[in-house]
């Protein structure tokens, strides 16, 4: 019974689906544990907790918000889950053929990290996603699910600022770095 009910939910769900979800969630964390939704100051906590004596950005009682590791450790596991489970073969379909990968393998892959762009994009990328988040109080799902929710207007500013961002590099800095 199982294997059919796994086998009828395989494949692209409707769009709206993981609209649902995400949008429950923010009530959910919001009304029934007074929690606030954000995944990027996970990594502080995990900084935190392994580095008790180290910098004293990582000083503090993480284990305040140790509940936010386990959300953390559910959207890994969730996703794992999905992946194995609920995906069906061969995987994304782009136009009329099966994609080989979500991404281009040759830009995002261990062998492309030695490369100059895999290091401009996996690297610096990931250096200025991470520094952004820090210098913008949470990342861009945290502002855009949570802070929008709540009516900051910070939150605003910085959900304009990604979007800005993103079509700047999508249509101006990645074409000339994937030539």
């Amino acid at each position: 019974m199982l294997a059919n009910l796994l086998e009828s939910v395989r494949g692209p769900w409707p769009w709206w689906v993981g609209g649902v979800a995400i949008g429950a969630v923010v009530p959910l964390l919001l009304f029934l544990a007074n929690r606030h939704f954000g995944v990027s100051s996970s990594l502080r906590h995990v900084c935190a907790a392994c580095l008790p004596s180290g910098p004293k950005y990582f000083r503090y009682d993480w284990k305040k918000d140790a509940w936010n590791l386990f959300f953390v450790a559910g959207v890994v596991i969730g996703g794992w889950l999905a992946r194995e489970f609920l995906m069906s073969s061969p995987g994304p379909v782009i136009g009329q053929t099966p994609a080989p990968a979500p991404m281009p393998l040759d830009l995002f892959s261990w062998s492309a990290l030695g490369t100059g762009k895999g290091i401009l994009l996996m690297v610096v990328g990931g250096f200025l996603v991470g520094f952004g988040s820090r210098w913008a109080n949470g990342c861009s799902s945290g502002h855009a699910i949570m802070g929008l929710s709540l009516r900051r207007p910070a939150s605003l500013v910085a959900v304009i600022g990604f979007f800005a961002g993103g079509l700047f590099v999508a249509w101006l800095v990645l074409p000339k770095v994937l030539r």
